[in-house]
């Protein structure tokens, strides 16, 4: 057991005074901030490694953990989505949300695991010596259950600049990292699109138009209070390594001390006649979303076929069919996401659609567009099929925006991806690379190296990237988390790697189920679900903390291991 007046800090908060023993709710203020401290819950009400959430008083609700004979308490919804974290995996000293595997620390409430922006609230707590767990909390952290790190200070004295190329998730991550954890130069973030960082996973999700205002990260103010210099609808045209400076597509240059690429990926534009007809859409950015209801508009007067089974191309068809006059996916494969979960519960998937209005043509794709007055009419499939399309969205991969480095001295793979270390740095002193277009190691195979292009990984290298331009040493520990929402129907997936098996356990007729893919050891590289939360943050988890698992130990029990992360 925690001993009497243990107590953990707040960094929010504050250190408490001092105050008599009371079972009910205090409420004061301290300086400028409100306060109210109340007893929540008795010391053995909390079994170890178990977390519960309480009342505190009638101000609001508090996620109590208590590990390791001590008692935590912070926030009880992720800050990314708002999923309650009572539900998610219990780690060593952190909690990992059950929807999309956000971490965040117990002790501080910082986030340390992506996707989200914002940390927890992490409140003080005192156990007395009658055993009473008392919970104390700022007034405004329990009404927003959210915390922004502190972004420090600027000093005119300091002539380190750091230029972040790319204006994503990424770029926006490590620009606030290099400010809360103390760089004091200059941070200049080269922003493509005319828009401040935004939540990019909502593009291919988005049911109606929106203001961008919305979507956005951080308002313009945050920006310059953190004294970050945004340049928005400007490109990177060259990069000059050995002067330490870039060119910019409106002929001005910024010169570096460190740099951190992170450009990511376009869409990628199949070559067939008739492409560049009017009414053709990718998915990418904000103004591709809204482009496209616009287009789409409310009278369901529209066929639209959609070319590709993956993600991207299943969220948009699932997010527009209700406005559509017809819905059609086309793609090589043999079901929806057959590729990633086999064909059996690919379709289970594709009834779930055809359910909601979506058709399917498999093992096919497009050969020609097909137009009137420059704008799509139909499509003709290699299977000799036609379709009518008045709209076609594509949804067939990505190429990285890396043309610019081809001369610049940075090693590059083949297809355009940046080759960096475990910190993420490229062969050059100094530059960094990460994000989509980072060739980087993958803790969670091995460390073996690969490009990955999703929200959560590419706000981590974020994260490590700045940490690694202060030369706070910190390696990659990479353990990716993809997912998806259909039709209300949850899908998640974590780990990487190819499988050569898969045991499934749940019904797949009624999308509730979980798989386990193998490698040829029978060592579980990734697991999937479909209605199983949270189970697939629990397995997120046991693979950052380096545990492996194999085929015999799903043999008694599947789940057993899930004991094995706390």
């Amino acid at each position: 057991m925690g001993s009497s007046y243990s107590r953990s800090y707040s960094p929010n908060c504050g250190p408490a005074k001092s105050e008599p023993e009371n079972r009910g709710t205090i409420s004061r203020t301290d300086s400028t901030c409100e306060y109210v401290e109340s007893v929540v819950c008795k010391e053995n009400d909390l079994k170890e490694n178990e977390m519960k959430v309480f009342e505190l008083g009638e101000e609001g609700k508090v996620l109590v953990v208590k590990q390791n004979g001590e008692f935590s308490a912070v926030g009880t919804k992720c800050t990314h989505y708002g999923a309650p974290l009572v539900s998610g995996a219990l780690g060593d000293g952190r909690i990992r949300c059950p929807w999309h595997g956000a971490c965040f620390n117990l002790k501080t409430g910082d986030i340390e695991d992506f996707p989200g922006f914002d940390s927890l609230p992490c409140y003080q707590v005192t156990v007395s010596e009658k055993g009473e767990v008392k919970v104390r909390a700022k007034l405004s952290d329990l009404k927003s259950n959210k915390r922004i790190k502190d972004m420090g200070l600027t000093s005119s004295l300091d002539e380190s600049s750091v230029v972040i190329v790319g204006g994503g998730p990424s770029g926006a991550t490590c620009a606030e990292t290099l400010r809360s954890e103390g760089f004091t130069g200059r941070i200049t973030v080269v922003a493509k699109e005319n828009y401040l960082p935004y939540d990019r996973i909502k593009v291919s999700k988005i049911g109606t138009v929106t203001d961008i205002d919305k979507l956005q990260a951080r308002s313009q103010q945050y920006y310059q209070d953190a004294n970050i210099n945004v340049i928005k609808g400007v490109e990177v045209t060259k990069l000059n390594a050995d002067s330490k400076s870039v060119e910019l597509s409106d002929g001005s240059k910024l010169s570096f001390s460190s740099l951190y690429l992170a450009t990511g990926s376009k869409p990628r534009v199949p070559d067939i006649p008739g492409v560049d007809l009017k009414n053709i859409f990718t998915v990418r950015n904000f103004d591709d979303s809204i482009n496209i209801l616009k287009t789409l508009g409310t009278e369901k007067d529209k066929d639209v076929v959609v070319l590709g089974l993956s993600f991207i191309g299943l969220e948009t068809a699932s997010s527009c069919v209700s406005k559509a006059k017809s819905m059609t996916v086309v793609g090589k494969d043999v079901a929806p996401l057959g590729q990633i979960f086999g064909k059996e519960i690919g379709q289970s998937l594709q009834k779930l659609f055809q359910d909601n209005g979506v058709s399917f043509y498999f093992e096919t794709t497009i050969v020609k567009c097909n137009g009137e007055n420059g704008v799509i009419k139909s499509v003709e499939l290699t299977n000799g099929t036609t379709l009518p399309a008045d709209m076609l969205i594509l949804g067939v991969g990505t190429t990285f925006y890396t043309e610019f480095l081809r001369d610049s001295g940075i090693t590059l793979k083949p297809n355009g991806a940046v080759v960096v270390t475990d910190k993420l740095e490229t062969n050059i002193k100094n530059i960094y690379a990460g994000g989509d277009i980072a060739f980087a190691p993958v803790y969670a195979l091995d460390n073996e190296p690969m490009s990955i292009g999703h929200i959560g990984l590419a706000q981590y290298h974020g994260q490590v990237a700045a940490k690694n331009i202060l030369k706070k040493e910190t390696p990659l520990k990479t353990v990716p988390f993809f997912w998806t929402m259909v039709f209300g129907k949850s899908i998640r997936y974590a780990g990487c790697g190819k499988p050569v098996s898969f045991q499934i356990e749940g019904d797949i007729s009624s999308l509730k189920f979980v798989i386990f893919f193998f490698n040829e050891a029978e060592k579980v590289i990734s697991v999937a679900s479909c209605m199983r939360d949270p189970v697939v943050s629990q397995f997120a988890e046991l693979l950052y903390q380096g545990k492996p698992l194999y085929k015999k130990d799903l043999k008694d029990d599947p789940f057993a291991w899930i004991k094995n992360i706390n």
